[in-house]
């Protein structure tokens, strides 16, 4: 058994799957191009993927306030500063600076446009 997705409720989810697929690798893998607006994208490995849609069944959560400790996406990157400074300039907004863990790993916390925490990692030994 694995994982095939994580389903998220976001408040726009075309423009964050527009957004996604520009400036954090993701593809499109199927869509629907009406209420709820779900869209299935995977990261460029091919092995992940992320259900993002606006259900009117349930609230979106307010991810804006919501502390990313409860839920955040993490990426690994080969250059956290790098790609925090690209985001920031593409519109996430910056949630704390870069720190270093007592393990080594490089880590840097920040929203999308929408609110949804995103943390960019660098992992000393990578575990997956």
């Amino acid at each position: 058994m694995h994982i095939e997705h994580l389903g998220l409720n976001v408040p726009n989810p075309v423009a964050a799957a527009a957004w996604y697929t520009a400036h954090l690798g993701f593809s499109v893998k199927r869509k629907l191009d009406q209420t709820p607006w779900t869209h299935f994208l995977a990261d460029a490995s091919g092995k992940v993927m992320i259900e993002i849609y606006k259900n009117p069944q349930a609230d979106v959560p307010n991810y804006r306030e919501m502390n990313p400790l409860v839920l955040h996406l993490a990426f690994t990157v080969d250059d956290v500063a790098a790609m925090r400074t690209r985001l920031l300039s593409a519109g996430a907004s910056a949630v704390d600076e870069i720190t270093l863990t007592p393990a080594g790993d490089q880590l840097a916390m920040l929203r999308d446009p929408w609110g949804m925490p995103i943390q960019l990692v660098r992992r000393s030994h990578p575990m997956v």
